[in-house]
């Protein structure tokens, strides 16, 4: 049962009015920012780590759901989406490089800004 005797309106609806009130005020981009500097937030308290753990959990419970065909299925998405993008050619010029970096490299850092952008493009594959 909904407890709605005080306001009239669910947690849920109160929320979601809450929401769409800020949203009129500030604009999408309101969000946009909270969530960037919360992300910056975590990955300065927490580190790295952090993000290379949440993300092996979820490739992880992916797996479990999905199977493992999942992976090669939205990789040749990917891969698709990269030709459309870049060109048939891009592939081939690629691999004459060898996978060879201009510079020795020791680790790889990742910020919370190309963590979400990778999400999305992630996200948009997925539904698709």
């Amino acid at each position: 049962m909904v407890d709605t005797e005080q306001g009239g309106m669910t947690v849920s609806e109160a929320g979601r009015r809450g929401g769409n009130k800020v949203k009129e005020k500030y604009g999408s981009e309101h969000f946009a920012k909270a969530g960037k500097k919360g992300g910056q937030r975590v990955a300065k308290e927490r580190g790295r780590e952090y993000y290379v753990q949440i993300g092996t959990k979820g490739g992880k419970a992916v797996r479990e759901k999905l199977g493992a065909e999942h992976f090669a299925r939205i990789g040749k998405k990917g891969g698709e989406a990269v030709k459309e993008t870049h060109g048939p050619d891009y592939f081939a010029q690629i691999g004459k490089k060898g996978g060879r970096s201009k510079r020795p490299t020791t680790e790889v850092v990742v910020s919370p800004e190309e963590v979400e952008e990778a999400n999305r493009y992630l996200r948009k594959l997925l539904e698709d």
